[in-house]
């Protein structure tokens, strides 16, 4: 009786493995399918078969390890195998969804069967075309339901990563909506995902409001268009006209620097010459302002601007500083002068900035700017001439250094009493030579004159020759 009950119970056991498990995966029309073996099969004893319910064979695995998948069309070149035996399915459409079945074997026998009901999981935006910042985006994450079972829970993930809770998100778009979403279907613990594009056109994001420059280094004056927009889709979205704008100072007048017509050929026309030019052409996408060596009237307010036909305008507003070392007296002095030395932006600092002085090597104040931010404004009350020579300061934040200015200063050696001394005695000895050699020419041109009176004293000489008496 005992061995009775213990064979009933392992013909149960068996039934159950044969009967299998049933698995339900949502999956987005033109993804890749991941389909795993039942737990704990030894490929090493078992034969693996994978078909479509009511269809054909489409994959299968034997004991020696080979592998063959369907050559028949739709199946052909869309089966694989992955590095962990899962059948893996590329690009699967439409049609191709439905109930797969997986039966493991020992000889002819069934010993585990396992089945996966392949549903659809939808994500779509609307619009679908490329929008401008501020418009209304709608996304919406819909999986195909199945009568008898419980429908997944589903929420976004938006391109940083974040959760979105709601199954429909309808909201105002900015160019942080950029990229990619994921619709999160869970279903047992097992997360499904389908994925969407949202395109926002917009100016590339600024790495920083401020531009520092000065006469000693290059400007540059950024805005571009990111590299995953290109013009076709801002031309989609109504583009009509992108333009540079200067601004001295708050509150004063626009000057229009450059504009952009955007049909074909794309050309820049120059509005006001400020001796800025174009780093590229338009057609990479790069709108910046550069000049070799910047200037003290380059401070001011840099708007880069895409204004589209709908009214829509988005810029970039770029806040150019210069850098600046002004020397008192000057930058020509004599040793025991005092010297002022003065470098900033020609207003405070902001708390994430500072300062350091590169003096000379051989200046005197070397040794004594030690620490790493140094004051803006110096003083040494007797400039030596090892203070001679090219004095520079930079402008850091964090770790990096954003720009630096130079000046170069000479000092001369201040004058001994020994050195007057020698200067006036070679002064004098030279007004001597200057007065003994005009002396000497006076008494030489008095001589010849005299010399010229003693060889004519008649006034009518008589030739010489024979005369009558």
């Amino acid at each position: 009786m005992r061995n009775l009950i213990q064979s009933v119970l392992l013909l149960i056991v068996v039934f159950e493995s044969a009967a299998g498990t049933y698995e339900v995966r949502y999956f987005q029309v033109g993804g890749t399918v991941k389909l795993p073996l039942p737990a704990g099969v030894d490929l090493k004893q078992h034969y693996v078969y994978w078909k479509l319910e009511g269809g054909p064979e489409l994959a299968v695995q034997n004991p020696l390890g080979r592998k063959s998948t369907s050559e028949v069309e739709p199946w052909k070149n869309r089966l694989s195998w992955t590095d962990g035996n899962e059948l893996m399915i590329t690009n699967i459409q439409q049609e191709n969804f439905g109930t797969f079945v997986c039966e493991v074997k020992r000889m002819s026998v069934v010993i585990r069967t396992i089945t996966y009901k392949l549903l659809r999981l939808t994500a779509t935006v609307k619009p679908s075309t490329p929008l401008l910042p501020r418009s209304t985006l709608s996304l919406t994450c819909n999986a195909e339901t199945l009568q008898g079972h419980e429908n997944p829970q589903i929420h976004w993930l938006n391109p940083h990563g974040e959760r979105e809770l709601n199954q429909q998100i309808t909201k105002i778009a900015t160019s942080q909506d950029n990229g990619k979403w994921t619709c999160v279907a869970t279903h047992n613990q097992i997360e499904n995902k389908a994925y969407v594009s949202v395109t926002v056109v917009d100016l590339s994001p600024p790495t920083s409001q401020s531009q520092y420059t000065s006469k000693s280094r290059p400007l540059t004056i950024p805005c571009s268009i990111p590299a995953h927009i290109s013009w076709g889709q801002i031309n989609d979205t109504g583009i009509k006209e992108v333009h540079w704008h200067f601004i001295p100072k708050p509150g004063s007048s626009p000057q229009r620097l450059f504009s952009l017509s955007v049909g074909n050929p794309m050309t820049w026309k120059a509005e006001k010459d400020r001796g800025l030019r174009l780093v590229s052409e338009p057609k990479k996408k790069d709108l910046s302002l550069t000049r070799f060596r910047g200037k003290e009237e380059d401070e001011g307010d840099y708007v880069c601007a895409l204004e589209f036909k709908n009214g829509v305008i988005l810029n970039r507003t770029v806040h150019v500083q210069v850098l600046r070392i002004t020397s008192s007296p000057g930058t020509e002095l004599i040793s025991g002068q005092q010297l002022n030395l003065t470098c900033g932006l020609g207003q405070p600092l902001p708390s994430d900035l500072r300062l350091k002085w590169f003096p000379p090597e051989q200046s005197s104040l070397l040794s004594s700017l030690t620490s790493d931010r140094h004051p803006a404004h110096l003083t040494i009350p007797e400039v030596g001439t090892g203070d001679s020579g090219k004095w520079r300061c930079e402008l850091w934040r964090s770790k990096a250094c954003v720009t630096f200015a130079e000046i170069t200063l000479k000092i001369e050696p201040r004058l001994s009493v020994w050195m007057l001394v020698v200067i006036c005695s070679v002064t004098v000895i030279v007004l001597l030579l200057l007065v003994l050699i005009f002396i000497l020419c006076r008494r030489r041109q008095r001589k010849m004159r005299h010399l010229r009176h003693r060889l004519c004293q008649c006034k009518t000489p008589k030739p010489k020759g024979f005369y009558r008496t």
